[in-house]
């Protein structure tokens, strides 16, 4: 046996195939994230009619927080030594959020947006359990605080619509 085969990979405690899970599902996300992210730039950008002042306002608070939380999940797959997803075409590819065009109402901007918060949602408990089993506590404890604030958001907006 070589030098190079007696070698293990360890970052963290983890070993590489335990690294490469976690990794794989804050891809996910990451991918997830973006879309939501370039998504929620366009209701911003675009929003038009009664509520514009309102949802123009609170579209750029939801970009400002996903945008914080891109780098710190981005961040977290590099503690991990491994290179996060950085592509357009990759997030497009990866991600289970899709685009949607310029022309919504507002009701469907939020509408859309509250699918994607469901989404994410979905996207953090998934990792978080691969995260818990493999003994990743600080990766599921930035999960944890992400669903915790997209599930405020997801009430507030919830009663905005309501009829």
């Amino acid at each position: 046996m070589s030098v190079s085969e007696k070698r293990v990979f360890k970052k963290l405690g983890y070993n590489k195939d335990e690294s490469e899970k976690i990794v794989d599902s804050l891809n996910k996300l990451l991918a997830n994230y973006h879309v939501h992210y370039q998504k929620l730039r366009n209701f911003h950008w675009n929003v038009t009619g009664g509520d514009f002042f309102d949802l123009h306002d609170k579209f750029e608070e939801l970009y400002d927080e996903a945008f914080a939380n891109i780098d710190l999940v981005a961040e977290r797959i590099r503690v991990f030594g491994m290179t996060p997803l950085s592509l357009m075409k990759d997030y497009l590819s990866h991600a289970d959020i899709k685009e949607v065009g310029t022309d919504l109402s507002s009701k469907e901007m939020v509408e859309e947006t509250l699918r994607d918060f469901q989404v994410l949602v979905d996207t953090m408990n998934e990792c978080a359990i691969k995260v818990a089993d493999l003994g990743d506590t600080a990766t599921e404890d930035m999960l944890i605080a992400f669903i915790k604030s997209l599930e405020l958001h997801h009430w507030m907006l919830s009663s905005f619509i309501k009829e």
